[in-house]
């Protein structure tokens, strides 16, 4: 059985707050995008996984493997899986890529084994292996507050292009936090967007985009700040850091000058990705 693992990006990202537990009370927008990774599964006695990357982990530290073990944990099934995951979507990139990877296993272990969890149920397996995990199990755009742990989902009726460029760095999620809580938060206006989407006013949802962790990862991988510069410049309507980053996504609704921009980065040294909201979601 093969599943897709949807990208995301965040339009809007608020830290609320610091907990005493150490982890950040977060309001988000995020969107899925139609960008993704393949996962294959069939049963097998054991779980393995063969992937297309050799620099990624083929243990518990993968987000697969790692999804697998906390399914088998809480059903109790026998056996395991033989996964292959072709990956496309960058790591330390900020589009959740490991948390989309982990959700298409949980997906596709209910269906082949005929579990139908409750949506709580699915919540809480999908934290147990990540933040991101949650709201990638339903991939559908969602305000997300919490530790990524409570999901509203809602249509978006707001049609854009959307462009990713990451630089050759990635940003380490941990690294991003630490720094940022060492510096004053900017607060965007989460709530806005989300009115904004639903009701197809794309210039507030240029007006809203908003990350906070932005000036921190900035600090860390310099060319955030070059990229964003850049897409500015060659007229993106609005520009902006998904989720700790490094990538930079723009937002247009001119689809030649998303196509022409692709073509003259994809020539230098960054990833480059055309793509759009994936409004239905998966599951």
């Amino acid at each position: 059985m093969k599943e897709r693992a949807y990208a995301k990006i965040n339009l809007c990202l608020d830290i609320a707050s610091r907990r005493d537990d150490g982890y950040h009370e977060l309001k988000m927008i995020m969107v899925p995008l139609d960008f993704y990774d393949v996962l294959e599964m069939n049963r097998a006695p054991e779980t393995t996984i063969s992937l297309n990357k050799s620099f990624l982990p083929v243990n518990e530290k993968n987000t697969v493997i790692k999804a697998i073990s906390v399914m088998q944990e809480r059903y109790g099934f026998e056996g395991g899986f033989a996964c292959d995951l072709t990956k496309h979507i960058p790591t330390r990139a900020g589009l959740a890529g490991g948390s989309a990877d982990a959700a298409a296993a949980i997906r596709m272990i209910c269906r082949m084994l005929k579990i139908s969890p409750t949506v709580e149920e699915l919540i809480g397996i999908g934290r147990e292996v990540g933040s991101d995990v949650p709201f990638c199990i339903f991939n559908k755009p969602s305000l997300v507050q919490g530790t990524g742990d409570r999901l509203e989902p809602f249509v978006c009726r707001t049609p854009f292009e959307i462009l990713l460029v990451k630089p050759q760095k990635g940003v380490s999620t941990k690294e991003a936090f630490e720094l940022a809580d060492h510096t004053e938060y900017t607060h965007p206006d989460v709530d806005t967007m989300r009115t904004a989407l639903e009701n197809n006013d794309y210039e507030r949802v240029i007006a809203s985009l908003g990350n906070s962790l932005e000036p921190a990862a900035i600090t860390l991988v310099k060319e955030i700040r070059t990229v964003k510069e850049r897409l500015i410049e060659e007229g993106f309507d609005g520009v902006l850091m998904s989720g700790s980053g490094s990538t930079v996504f723009a937002l247009t609704r001119d689809a030649a000058l998303t196509e022409r921009v692709m073509m003259k980065m994809r020539k230098e040294h960054y990833f480059v990705r055309r793509t759009r909201i994936l409004n239905g979601g998966r599951i």
